[in-house]
């Protein structure tokens, strides 16, 4: 080969080389700069197909020695490839982008929207509850807790009411269906119609653990009755028990008791007075009212020294031993002390009424 010949191929080859680099430049810049994926399509089919430039470079590379055809080749193949991983990286940033705008614009709102919202408050039920909790810790009570479905002789016998008393007339019952429990015979379990229950597992856990008596506890719960729903009358209401089991105990620490709770709860300028009447559990029983502002009185709940029967069935000696109970409604109390008419209104989950309290 001739010198002018070799000054000519190398020439050749210089030109072939440069035009690969700017092509590849071109390329990469292109793509960074492609928007969408129509547009990146077309930068693939521009920068690889047949009739690319890289490939028109290729075909001219023939008057090359074999030696820089070699060299050119791999310089080709890896800018290629270089195009090829550009390409790949942007669409998947493209594909990516496309997602999420498409989640974005489908995507819905599912708040719920009140108006002008506020932070929310305990219930006016819960309030009295706890109020009534935090009165009772503050003269020594402990409080009590026990299961919303009982067994009758919790629920009645232990409380001095057998089967044939005709006071169980006064509690009307949700039994529960038992004749898929193996063991439990039919009538045995019952939606407790009040928290007394919870005055026998206390006298007996007492007992059986040796941490009493004395005992001074308050045991306020969810019950349940067969009534009707109206403006005095709920089928799941809520009740608080007070029990005192000691040695020496009197009616007049009952009637002390109810007023000291009274004049915390009420206002000091509240009196509480006792009135006879009947309950199976206790003996003597009393209704006990509070004196209202225009001098009247309005009854609240019923109390009364525990029976003897009851302090066997919580296995203590009644000649040892002797207590009172009282129990009132927690949402009647609630109901005297703000001055709401109807007990449903407890039950609506109105706003206009929770915001009140």
């Amino acid at each position: 080969m001739s010198a002018d010949q070799e000054r000519q191929d190398t020439k050749n080859s210089t030109a072939v080389d440069i035009d690969v680099s700017g092509i590849g430049d071109e390329a990469c810049r292109r793509i960074a700069e492609a928007t969408d994926l129509s547009e990146l399509d077309a930068l693939a089919s521009e920068f690889l197909d047949k009739s690319s430039r890289l490939s028109q470079l290729k075909a001219s590379m023939k008057d090359l020695e074999p030696e820089e055809r070699k060299l050119l080749g791999a310089r080709m193949n890896q800018t290629r490839g270089a195009i090829e991983a550009e390409l790949a990286q942007r669409r998947s940033t493209l594909e990516t982008e496309v997602i999420q705008a498409r989640l974005s614009a489908e995507s819905l709102d599912l708040t719920e929207y009140l108006g002008q919202t506020t932070a929310g408050h305990a219930h006016v039920v819960t309030r009295t509850w706890q109020e009534l909790e935090d009165v009772f810790c503050g003269m020594g009570y402990n409080v009590e807790t026990g299961p919303e479905v009982e067994t009758d002789w919790f629920n009645f016998e232990a409380l001095n009411l057998p089967p044939s008393h005709p006071a169980r007339s006064m509690w009307d019952t949700l039994y529960l269906d038992t004749s898929d429990l193996d063991g439990v015979s039919d009538g045995q379990l019952v939606l407790r119609t009040h928290t007394s229950p919870v005055q026998i597992r206390t006298m007996l856990r007492a007992v059986r653990d040796g941490s009493g008596p004395p005992i001074y506890s308050v045991c306020p719960g969810r019950v349940y009755r067969r009534d009707t729903a109206d403006a005095t009358h709920l089928p799941v209401f809520h009740q608080i028990e007070g029990l005192v089991v000691d040695r020496g105990i009197t009616m007049g620490d009952l009637a002390g008791t109810i007023e000291t709770f009274v004049k915390q709860y009420f206002g000091s300028d509240m009196t509480s007075r006792l009135r006879p009447s009947y309950f199976p559990f206790t003996e003597p029983s009393a209704e006990f009212d509070i004196s209202t502002p225009d001098g009247g009185w309005l009854e609240v709940g019923g109390c009364g020294m525990v029976h003897p029967n009851v302090l066997r069935s919580g296995g203590l000696d009644p000649n040892e031993w002797s207590g009172f109970a009282f129990g009132f409604g927690i949402d009647r109390l609630a109901k005297i002390r703000y001055g709401i008419k109807d007990l449903r209104a407890f039950m609506t989950n109105d706003i206009r009424f929770l915001e009140q309290f």
